[in-house]
């Protein structure tokens, strides 16, 4: 199966995370940045999109990225999407956790927008910081590689 990880990362964070479901996906699997996608790049079997959250939502380069998709260009193409994000269960603020349920996080977002280009959505999935320049909370590497061993 031929699959393609986008993402862009503001600390590495989400890069990080990108690789390893690269790594857990295996052969075939390609890791490009959102700056250096070329329209041939998305002729793929599965197509991950990543990006931290921030304000929730996607980065804008990410976000511009997808708007800027033909229609129906994913057409059969099972998409995913990952974001990173700190957890409002660790931050224990209710301000915060009050703005997430209203605004959201961006991986729910991606694979919507994902999904109205023609996409299949096969999941979404979210992996934690410990603050907002992070590092990653012990285990999301393994995580994400073992979630992205679902996606095949």
């Amino acid at each position: 199966m031929k699959s393609l990880v986008i993402y862009d990362s503001v600390f590495g964070n989400t890069k990080k995370i990108a690789q390893s479901i690269v790594d857990g996906l295996g052969e075939g699997s390609t890791l490009i940045h959102v700056s250096d996608v070329k329209p041939g790049d998305l002729k793929v079997d599965l197509l991950v999109v990543g990006s931290p959250t921030r304000a929730f939502n996607a980065m804008p380069t990410l976000n511009a990225f997808v708007a800027a998709l033909p229609a129906n260009s994913l057409k059969s193409v099972r998409v995913a999407s990952f974001d990173t994000r700190v957890d409002v269960e660790v931050v224990k603020s209710k301000v915060l956790t009050t703005m997430v349920k209203f605004f959201g996080y961006a991986g729910e977002k991606i694979l919507k927008k994902l999904a109205s280009k023609g996409g299949i959505s096969v999941g979404t999935n979210a992996f934690y910081v410990l603050d907002k320049e992070g590092p990653l909370k012990d285990g999301e590497i393994l995580r994400a590689q073992e979630w992205a061993k679902q996606l095949n």
